[in-house]
């Protein structure tokens, strides 16, 4: 494996952790999930676009819940021995919910998002303080670099698992191997959860809490006490508070489009195939580019290419209002391919240096309640508007604005270079 060369044990660790979780994002998030879940609830007897705002409110939902803990949890983490306890608790939740989707019963399409709802708090809960981690595996100088890493590391190696999964599906619908398409959704699910688990193993050992801070007294009051300093360090560190807003903003686009981009599909009557067949060439196509923004980020700042992300999202954006046809789509979804992990990976890297090492997962809690609470207001703004205007693409278009508004923001932030040291942050 070439691609993992030049890195440490403990940065290939941590990579691998996104080659094996990222399955749960393409199978469960993007693809297979939400096509199994819209004909549930079709047969169910439940319009296209209100299962839409349906899946959009779950989303909600179980975003706002842990933008709630996030902080908390956070917090409590940075102290030694707690943030791979925490990993390791929300990793199991999620592994054992997205197994549980394989034995609901197809009709039941109320109990699929329940356990959708569990599965997913696991799995973003585990990405918080497996964020967290990249201040314990790495440099600054190196930080764009790995995170650029595990991102193109997991689109690549969940096309594996999730190529094998639409293997099955196609065979099944072709009738080619005797089970039915349900069921060989139902087999992609444990797929996913297999992958997921083999490949945390590094992870699990070798990665390990270098920065953390000192149990004293009770932990849970210690970490209130800590959780409201850390706010009021945030606030009188202008590059952090700036940098969280813009983000706020922009990275609820992101999030939405990627969450609900095959139910969107399915409302303007593509297949499944055709959908799986173009995620799946997303997850070729975006590998490839997340190293990419890696490399331009060394010569152009991460803080350009951020910009470059974001002007691509707003069109992605704009040309979904009239997306009509699976060429259409096509295009859609090999622009979104180009910065889908730049960004993510550069907004993760960007916040990574700009924050203490020590208490880094009280920042990432923050990193999380700020991506969160954004992640709720993106799937309602579309679910909203969809059931209002009984159509789809009003609500993907209104993504714009926040689009907009992340960059504005975002053109007040200091580039890390130019940001005070970490250790001149006012203590409260």
């Amino acid at each position: 494996m070439n691609i993992l060369k030049k890195f440490t044990k403990e940065e290939n660790s941590w990579s691998l952790y996104d080659w094996g979780s990222s399955a749960y994002s393409i199978t469960i998030t993007t693809a297979v999930f939400p096509i199994f879940y819209k004909a549930s609830a079709t047969a169910g007897g439940v319009d296209a676009a209100d299962s839409t705002a349906y899946l959009g409110y779950t989303i909600a939902i179980f975003t706002f819940i842990l933008a709630l803990i996030g902080p908390i949890l956070g917090t409590i983490a940075d102290y030694r021995g707690m943030k791979k306890k925490f990993f390791t608790f929300f990793f199991v939740l999620g592994v054992t919910f997205t197994t549980m989707l394989a034995f609901v019963p197809f009709d039941n399409w109320l109990l699929l998002l329940i356990f959708y709802t569990l599965a997913a708090l696991g799995a973003t809960g585990a990405n918080v303080f497996y964020d967290g981690f990249i201040v314990d595996v790495t440099t600054n100088e190196r930080m764009h670099k790995v995170s650029s890493r595990g991102y193109s590391l997991g689109y690549i190696g969940s096309t594996i698992p999730f190529l094998l999964s639409i293997v099955i599906i196609l065979l099944a619908q072709r009738e080619i191997i005797p089970i039915s398409s349900t069921n060989a959704s139902r087999i992609a699910f444990v797929i996913t959860a297999v992958w997921w688990v083999i490949f945390s193993i590094p992870m699990f050992k070798n990665v390990k809490q270098i920065h953390f801070v000192e149990k004293e007294g009770n932990l849970i009051v210690e970490s209130f006490k800590r959780l409201g300093n850390t706010f009021k360090e945030i606030r009188q560190y202008r590059t952090v508070f700036l940098f969280l807003l813009a983000y706020f903003f922009y990275i609820d686009g992101v999030g939405t489009i990627i969450s609900m981009s095959t139910a969107y599909g399915s409302d303007l009557g593509l297949s499944a195939t055709s959908l799986l067949i173009v995620l799946f060439a997303t997850q070729v196509v975006a590998g490839p580019f997340a190293l990419l923004y890696g490399k331009l980020a060394s010569k152009f700042t991460e803080k350009k290419m951020l910009y470059v992300g974001i002007i691509v999202y707003i069109i992605v954006c704009s040309y979904a209002f009239f997306l009509d046809t699976i060429v259409d789509f096509w295009i859609l979804a090999m622009l979104v391919a180009t910065s889908q992990g730049g960004i993510q990976a550069l907004s993760r890297s960007y916040f990574g240096k700009i924050v203490p090492k020590e208490n880094s997962n009280e920042f990432f809690g923050f990193y999380n309640i700020f991506g969160k609470f954004a992640s709720i207001m993106g799937p309602l703004l579309v679910a909203i508007t969809a059931q209002v205007t009984g159509n789809s693409s009003y609500g993907v278009f209104s993504l714009v604005i926040l689009f907009i508004i992340g960059f504005i923001i975002l053109t007040k932030v200091p580039e890390p270079k130019t940001a005070p040291p970490v250790d001149q942050i006012v203590k409260s």
